[in-house]
């Protein structure tokens, strides 16, 4: 290994006379263009692989923070999820029992209700959704553009209002600024409140931008004449996602769960957006093949023209005895040295586009199709990792294949080769 080596490390860094070669000149410039296309390569791969992890990372965020995790309410099989809910009395044994568990963050009540907001000249509808104090508006404070969120402070409920900026927009509301809201129900006329507006919010999700307000629950109680411990439902949030699934089946099997309530997953709200988020893993894994398909075919032609080009060496080398894998080592030495500097390289050229990105926010989107303005990065070390030590092995592995031209080469035949 150490003669392999040290022969490797010579051609690989010889420089050419000053008298020039056609030769070396020629497969310098095949050396420089597999570095480059090796650096191209995990560049892309370390860059898609934070892109695809920064998004689907903010998109999911963003609904999870508005919808929680799970949603436990009454059974409704046949009414849409972004609806009224039927009520369901409010049962704070359970919710002890749930907030308990090491996997839950926090869980709270909440309730909804069809409105009109009506100013002078415009009107437009919403679905008020309502919380408690014990909400606390941690998840969805990061959204709110402009204001606050509403205050609890008042006696019987409070007298505010958060709405998107799609809604402000339309009726031209500011913060601040009284409007009437008509509560709707079938069969009953129309209940106005003033209301005052507390903030202005924006998901960048349009169909929840749309449809929602955020209001006091207690407001809703007392139009749809339920009790005190009456609530439209509870929202869980959980402190790993990615457990939701084995979380609904877990809660919805507790001893004190009652029959008629249910466990809802947040991915059966906006199935769409999932599956649009999970067609992401399959467009950034034929994106990360191309690449390294891309870098290998360019390792492989560039170790073949080496190997080529040193055929009078290979014939001298083995008239004095060196055998096939010798040679075969000093070649894949040689292309483990182009290979690690494309990988370095490329982990550089790739960190610096993100750091980039993160620093001005110079890859814009629109942000009606991507839920965000600005394409989000996430960076996993541990994938950096991957990528580096994958390519390395499988271009090592690869460049295996035009290493077996050395035991066809005949020493008589080589060393008179022109």
């Amino acid at each position: 290994m150490k003669v392999a080596g040290f022969i490797a490390n010579r051609i690989a860094f010889k420089r050419p006379g000053k008298g020039g070669n056609e030769s070396r000149s020629f497969s310098g410039f095949i050396i420089r263009l597999s570095i480059t296309a090796t650096v191209i390569s995990v560049a892309v791969m370390i860059v898609a692989l934070s892109f695809a992890n920064g998004f689907q990372e903010t998109v999911t965020q963003k609904i999870f923070s508005f919808w929680g995790h799970i949603r436990v309410q009454e059974k409704q099989p046949d009414k849409t999820i972004i609806s009224e809910e039927t009520s369901i009395s409010a049962n704070d044994t359970l919710v002890q029992s749930i907030s308990r568990r090491p996997e839950v963050e926090s869980i709270h009540a909440f309730a909804t209700r069809y409105a009109i907001l009506k100013t002078k000249d415009d009107i437009e509808g919403v679905l008020v959704k309502g919380f408690d104090s014990t909400y606390g508006f941690g998840h969805i404070s990061r959204f709110i553009k402009e204001g606050r969120p509403i205050s609890f402070k008042d006696s019987s409920y409070s007298k505010e209002l958060l709405i998107s900026t799609y809604t402000a927009g339309r009726l031209g509301l500011k913060v601040n600024d009284s409007i009437i809201i008509y509560f709707i129900k079938p069969g009953e006329d129309p209940r106005p409140r003033k209301i005052t507006i507390a903030g202005i919010y924006k998901t960048g999700i349009e169909e929840y931008d749309k449809l929602f307000a955020i209001g006091d629950i207690r407001l809703i109680r007392r139009l749809n004449n339920w009790n005190e411990d009456q609530v439209g439902g509870y929202e869980i949030f959980l402190k790993d996602h990615h457990r939701i699934d084995e979380m609904v089946t877990s809660l919805y099997e507790m001893d004190d769960f009652p029959d008629t309530w249910d466990t809802v997953s947040v991915k059966s709200i906006s199935p769409n957006i999932f599956d649009w988020l999970s067609m992401q893993d399959n467009t950034r894994n034929v994106l990360i093949i191309i690449m390294l398909v891309v870098a290998i075919i360019n390792l492989v032609t560039c170790l073949i023209i080496l190997v080529l080009e040193r055929i009078k060496m290979i014939g001298v080398l083995k008239a004095l005895g060196a055998t096939d894998w010798t040679i075969q080592k000093i070649f894949l030495w040689h292309s483990s040295i182009i290979t690690l500097t494309g990988i370095v390289l490329g982990v550089l050229a790739g960190l610096g586009i993100l750091w980039l990105q993160q620093s001005t926010g110079f890859i814009r989107l629109p942000e009606d199709a991507y839920y965000m303005d600005t394409a989000a990065v996430k960076i996993v070390w541990a994938q950096v990792g991957y990528i580096c030590a994958g390519t390395l092995l499988v271009c090592f592995l690869v460049l295996m294949i035009p290493t077996l031209i050395v035991k066809k080469v005949q020493p008589v035949k080589a060393i008179q080769f022109r």
